[in-house]
């Protein structure tokens, strides 16, 4: 996963710089700035003078030395620790400043860190009492200048107030890098143009390392301060995927940069020390990259997974990621939820819902008990309330999880020390009953549990981790007993976050970390309350004055772990779950196939049918004009086609109706109702009869069979805009702002009777209403306004479901999808917007550069027609245009498709119809 990863990366540095040495063995918010060639000498002037070769090391708050030999331990000497720093003399003694040509560098100080000896990762051995270290430089000149920076960094770390501490080393930091710049020798090539240098520090976990940051026309470069681990990171901008914004420490600072897709680890984070300057580089990256993708909202993912073309866990990492998680920041490291709630069985039943965890309620209350007591105290509480004392998830939670594969990592956290034995990642289920029973565990998981490397569970690397209470060695972690093997349980485990019930389910879960019950009232009633300060705008670090007490603030938010960013603030919408689809290997646990009274060998036509739609909409940019026809003396509003396709209904802005013979490809009708333009035509089952929607406020109806208008419905105060008709009930749109519904409208018409229409029901908008829509059902409708505004409407109490302002002009055309999940809307601004019908929430949006006049789809793929006439193929799962095809001259204004999606007839301003086939 992510974070081994991201150590292996790290590893092939170390081998790199053939150092033993890394940034860990600093202080948290500690940095290294230089080194030094030198000798340890030992028994100074003594007859057994000994002398250690290796790296002398001037960090911001320790002096470490390196030795070459890797049996001998790595030394760190704390600089508040030293009681003495000056040349060392040859007579042995030492002071502050002495003018002898003395190499040598002293140290007397009180304590004293042994580190990696024998190259072993343990917890570091101390040594206390007054002791006395020389360090012979090789180049004995620089003495002067190293003593002047320890005494002078001596100082700061000296000082009482942590704040002056941290502003006067950072100034120190600061007048380096201003006397530094990046060194233009570093460019891959010398044509390269430089666009942009400022001072940065390239983040990974626990540390950040402080340089110089420059991009030319082809590369992006960081040159470390202190040339480690290497002296140069260089990024190709050809090879750049994606970029990220992030908040880093509470602030818009940071910057990720990465060269693949789907990977959570970054090639690059970079820390800015100016917003403006992460602002600038963002820039200049985004503008270069030829196929760069900006910044994709968490919604537009979200078609993607309700759809079933991202598992479960691509898009928990597409969410976390969105939501600034970083391998790179163990306080914001991505989260993962808790799914299987039996750890003791012998076999794991993924289809009984009590093996699952309950995803509504966050770690906190899922035990009842511990959650009443929790409320009493929350009850109780002054203001600002809080439910849980710690985080699910932090720093300290993370490298619990990963002290097998990362115990450098916890050595740097807890001061070189690992955890009490006990308190170790020793079992799955001990794990799983401490975050269900203990007073101050609430704990989520990591998405290591569901990746593919065990690593974190074996203890590879024989650390000793300390013997429990009950004698045993802390070893490999526990498994369930349902797991065969490390690999088997990590299998198991990616199943059920892949099963039917998490799908299912799993939204609830994002509701909490991600979605609307992440704050306010909603959190208060899910029970999802934690303390202020871990939430993003918990407090502005710019408004404390104090330093001492903006310091503090700051390591305990990074300490005690951060909220997400919220990513939603609607209910998130369910997945849609198949019959049979699971991205495990498994499929339905004992699920049936189908519902369906089909037996087993035979196939219904329902089948053939759905197999030429999937068939036709993945040969849909295949479409080829077959024939074409001017009919019309203005544009066409209209087509209806009858049900064995011989005969085709159009309408126009010239105000008739036209009946065209695709047989004989004439001209059969030309009817004119009024002077008005007509906007819509529809057949009503049987085809006996037209209805015709106009401008001059009136719908009108035609009987084939006599040849003549049959009934006129005036019921609306301005021009009618669109029709649409179900089971015997017909709904009109009006620039009146209503939607009417009518009932009385006759399913076959065989004589000129004319008919009483009664109005069932008016729904009401703001402005004028352009176009509507009904679900396959005919229980629910949409609507488009003038003002870019989608109305969903439940048909069977007449009331509004949702209401989404999502255009910023007229709404052209809208259409739900065939399973009624989604709708889709175009408008005036050119934007084609999915919204999920169940939450309202807008799910994708895609931007044109013209406007789509007219479309049809089928939930993934999109045909529209735009305003210069060209017919477009959108793949919305993929979030691109896939083809352009030549069509009408001016707008395409309407667009029809047979049932088994193998015809296709346009119509245009052009006045022309259209007759497309299918190629494949």
């Amino acid at each position: 996963m992510a974070f081994i990863r991201k150590k292996r990366r790290e590893q092939q540095l170390q081998l790199y710089s053939k150092e033993r040495f890394s940034l860990l063995l600093l202080n948290l918010e500690e940095y290294y700035f230089e080194q030094h060639t030198a000798n340890h000498i030992q028994n100074k002037g003594g007859h057994n003078e000994r002398k250690i070769r290796g790296s002398l090391k001037i960090c911001s708050k320790s002096v470490i030395f390196e030795p070459d030999a890797i049996s001998q331990p790595i030394i760190k000497i704390p600089l508040r620790d030293c009681i003495k720093i000056g040349k060392h003399e040859e007579n042995g003694s030492s002071r502050h400043f002495t003018k002898a040509k003395s190499g040598a560098i002293s140290l007397l100080f009180s304590q004293v860190y042994f580190i990696k000896e024998h190259n072993i990762v343990a917890p570091y051995k101390i040594e206390r009492g007054t002791m006395e270290y020389v360090f012979e430089l090789d180049v004995s000149g620089k003495v002067e200048d190293v003593v002047e920076t320890l005494l002078q960094l001596h100082r700061a770390s000296c000082l009482d107030k942590l704040g002056d501490q941290t502003a006067m080393i950072t100034a120190i930091l600061q007048s380096r890098l201003a006397r530094t710049s990046f060194d233009k020798n570093r460019f891959q090539s010398v044509s390269e143009k430089l666009h942009m240098e400022c001072q940065a520090e390239m983040v990974t976990p626990l540390v950040t390392n402080p340089g110089h940051v420059c991009i030319t026309d082809t590369n992006l470069y960081f040159q470390p301060l202190n040339g480690h681990p290497k002296p140069v990171v260089q990024i190709t901008l050809q090879d750049v995927r994606r970029i990220y914004k992030r908040r880093h420490g509470l602030m818009p600072l940071g910057l990720e940069v990465f060269c693949t897709e789907d990977d959570l680890c970054s090639d690059i984070y970079l820390k800015f020390y100016e917003p403006q300057d992460r602002d600038d580089l963002y820039f200049y990256i985004a503008t270069y990259l030829e196929h760069h993708v900006a910044e994709r909202t968490a919604e537009s993912y979200t078609l993607q997974w309700q759809r079933g073309h991202l598992s479960n866990y691509q898009y928990l990492l597409h969410l976390n990621n969105l939501a600034d998680r970083s391998c790179n920041d163990l306080s914001q490291y991505p989260v993962f939820p808790w799914i299987i709630n039996d750890y003791c069985s012998a076999e794991l039943d993924l289809s009984n819902p009590g093996t699952f965890r309950d995803l509504s309620r966050p770690v906190g209350a899922l035990n009842k008990e511990r959650l009443e007591r929790l409320l009493s105290r929350y009850q109780e509480m002054p203001e600002p309330k809080f439910m849980y004392g710690s985080h699910y998830s932090s720093p300290g939670y993370v490298l619990f999880y990963l002290v097998r594969i990362a115990p450098e990592y916890m050595l740097c956290l807890q001061n070189g020390r690992f955890d009490n034995a006990d308190r170790m990642f020793n079992s799955i289920a001990e794990t799983w009953k401490n975050c269900l029973d203990g007073a101050t565990d609430f704990k989520e998981l990591i998405p290591e549990f569901y990746g593919d490397d065990v690593s974190f569970l074996v203890n590879s690397l024989k650390l000793d981790l300390g013997k429990r209470q009950g004698g045993q060695m802390v070893d490999d972690v526990e498994l369930p007993p349902w797991a065969r093997s490390p690999e088997d349980f990590l299998q198991k485990s990616k199943e059920a976050l892949e099963s039917g019930y998490v799908s299912e389910h799993l939204h609830e879960w994002i509701d909490l970390i991600f979605g609307y019950k992440q704050k306010g009232t909603d959190a208060v009633g899910a029970h999802n309350v934690f303390h202020p300060l871990t939430y993003e705008g918990g407090v502005d670090l710019n408004s404390i004055e104090d330093p001492d007490e903006k310091v503090a603030m700051l390591t305990q938010i990074l300490e005690f772990g951060q909220t997400p960013k919220q990513l939603f603030v609607t209910p998130h919408p369910r997945r849609i779950t198949p019959k049979c689809k699971s991205f495990s290997q498994t499929c339905g646990h004992n699920a049936p196939l189908v519902d369906s009274p089909v037996s087993p060998g035979e196939e219904s036509f329902e089948d053939l049918t759905e197999e030429s739609k999937t068939l036709a909409w993945n040969n849909i940019t295949k479409l080829q004009l077959h024939e074409r026809y001017k009919i019309h003396k203005e544009a066409v509003t209209g087509i209806a086609v009858s049900g064995n396709g011989s005969s085709v209904f159009t309408t126009s802005q010239d105000s008739t109706l036209k009946m065209f013979s695709k047989e004989s490809k004439m001209l059969q009708r030309s009817i004119s109702f009024s002077n008005m333009a007509l906007s819509s035509c529809l057949l009503l089952p049987g085809d006996a009869t037209v209805i015709s929607s106009s401008w001059d406020n009136n719908v009108y109806f035609y009987s084939i069979a006599f040849g003549r208008r049959q009934d006129t419905l005036m019921g609306h105060d301005d021009a009618v805009s669109k029709i649409c008709w179900h089971d015997n009930r017909l709904y009109s749109a009006s620039w009146d702002s209503t939607v009417k519904v009518w009932s009385g409208v006759p399913a076959e018409t065989t004589c000129p009777k004319r008919h009483r229409f009664d109005m069932l029901a008016e729904l009401e908008h703001d402005v004028s209403v352009d176009t509507i829509s009904l679900n396959a059902a005919g229980t629910m409708l949409v609507s488009g306004t003038r003002e870019g505004t989608v109305s969903i409407w439940d048909l069977t109490t007449a009331t509004i479901l949702h209401q989404i302002p999502c255009h910023s002009g007229t709404i052209r055309d809208a259409a739900f999808s065939p399973d009624s999940r989604h709708i889709l809307s175009t408008g005036a601004d050119g934007c084609l917007n999915v919204i999920d019908v169940q939450t309202g929430m807008l799910i994708s949006s895609m931007t044109s550069d013209e406007p789509q006049r007219c479309f049809i789809w089928d939930g993934n793929s999109v045909l529209s027609g735009s305003q210069s006439g060209e017919l477009l193929v959108w793949d919305l799962l993929g979030g691109k245009l896939s083809e352009r095809i030549q069509g009408h001259a001016g707008a395409v204004t309407c667009i029809w498709m047979n049932e088994q999606c193998s015809s296709i007839i346009t119509g245009g301003e052009d006045r022309q119809i259209m007759f497309w086939k299918l190629q494949y």
